[in-house]
């Protein structure tokens, strides 16, 4: 299994049991250097979807308290476990990255930091345990991604973006 994908560049790969692994021992790596309950890491995106075709970069969300006030011991646990903040503008989220080397070219993990188990906790595993457990959603998430790949290799804003309607669609149904 390799992972790592450079700056706006994308790219899907076929599904390995081995992502799954993978979030194993970096949540243990987080655990060590962060002190946290295990409840409040997650593996999420299409690495956490059985049989899904994912870009080959592992995403976690970590929950803490207040997203607007977290402790500087927590960025420097993630740190020490090979996490940097990145600077990304997203609201109620903070993105931190795990890269390949020192060049920092390329990225192989991704931490999303939100509120635990607020909105956007709760949005992104819905997502998750939806696709897990409905094979039709799984297709068609497949699809739309292969669309977008047919022309393009790169332009990751675009990609989650033509990828956002779907995600919307899924996550409003933990709604009705």
């Amino acid at each position: 299994m390799k992972l790592g994908l450079k700056r706006d560049e994308v790219k899907v790969v076929e599904y390995t049991p081995e992502w799954n692994d993978e979030f194993g021992r970096v949540k243990n790596d987080i655990l060590q250097n962060v002190n946290m309950d295990k409840s409040r890491i997650e593996h999420i995106g299409s690495t956490a979807i059985k049989g899904m075709s994912a870009k080959p970069i592992l995403d976690l969300i970590v929950g803490v308290d207040d997203i607007e006030n977290v402790e500087d011991a927590v960025f420097d646990g993630l740190k020490k476990a090979g996490f940097l903040r990145l600077k990304v503008d997203r609201p109620k989220e903070i993105v931190l990255a795990k890269f390949t080397d020192k060049t920092y070219e390329e990225k192989t993990h991704f931490i999303h930091l939100v509120d635990f188990q607020q909105e956007l906790w709760n949005n992104l595993i819905f997502f998750r345990d939806y696709l897990n457990s409905n094979e039709q959603a799984r297709k068609e998430y497949a699809e739309i991604k292969c669309a977008y790949l047919e022309n393009r290799s790169t332009g990751i804003n675009e990609y989650t973006e033509y990828k956002e309607a779907f995600v919307k669609k899924i996550v409003n149904r933990k709604y009705s």
